[in-house]
């Protein structure tokens, strides 16, 4: 499903799609899109930010909302760092600025679905545990010593990633490429700000702290020091 109201730029997107055997249905606004997925099941979400009446960033919020999984990746020209933090708050997957290559496109979206594709034992299961953490892949609720935490989106996937791989040391690379995409930009400063967003909601207020930056080396989650 592509959300673009630029008729030149949905066309284009549209035709590129085409032609990697994606079939594609476009929509100039949110309100025709959110019917449509009502009734019929996308594999993944291209948004624009820019719609009228309702914005791409509330538009995020709510497919997310209803559809957990489904990968979703934001097109829009605005790009500084607090504009992309909100698109990855409302949900999304990963975030293009305008104008964009094509080819880009195409590579990112076939990373994010095979990600989609890629489910472990223990998310059919739905439950991740690690010490004092759990998560509920089907729920997205995440309880540290029994106390419910609240997360936004892209800091459960961070969180899930951390679990997933626990006791593992994860390099800024591995963290962008399986979070993000791997055409992310590790040379901004978004995982380490994540990191700390994270950190101050399973770790501040509990023992033991579980996420440690190793210098030179990356983060690993552990409940050793």
């Amino acid at each position: 499903m592509v959300v673009e109201d630029n008729e030149r730029v949905a066309s284009s997107v549209k035709k590129g799609l085409a032609s990697q055997g994606y079939l594609v249905n476009v929509f100039g606004d949110a309100e025709s899109a959110i019917k449509e997925a009502k009734s019929v099941d996308y594999d993944l979400l291209l948004i624009d930010i820019m719609l009228p009446r309702m914005n791409g960033i509330e538009l995020s919020k709510q497919m997310r909302a209803a559809y957990p999984r489904i990968p979703i990746i934001m097109l829009t020209a605005l790009g500084s760092i607090d504009e992309k933090i909100s698109g990855f708050d409302a949900g999304a997957d990963d975030y293009m600025v305008k104008p964009f290559e094509i080819r880009e496109l195409f590579a990112r979206i076939a990373v994010l679905l095979k990600r989609h594709r890629e489910i472990s034992e223990e998310e059919i299961q739905g439950l991740l545990t690690y010490d004092r953490i759990s998560i509920d892949l089907r729920s997205k609720q995440v309880h540290s010593q029994g106390q419910l935490i609240k997360l936004t989106p892209k800091e459960f996937d961070l969180l899930h990633f951390f679990l997933k791989h626990r006791e593992t040391m994860l390099s800024k690379d591995e963290i962008a490429r399986n979070v993000w995409s791997k055409n992310f930009d590790t040379g901004t400063n978004y995982i380490d700000v994540y990191i700390n967003y994270l950190r101050k909601k399973i770790d501040r207020d509990f023992s033991p702290k579980l996420i440690h930056t190793k210098s030179g080396h990356g983060f690993i989650l552990s409940n050793k020091e």
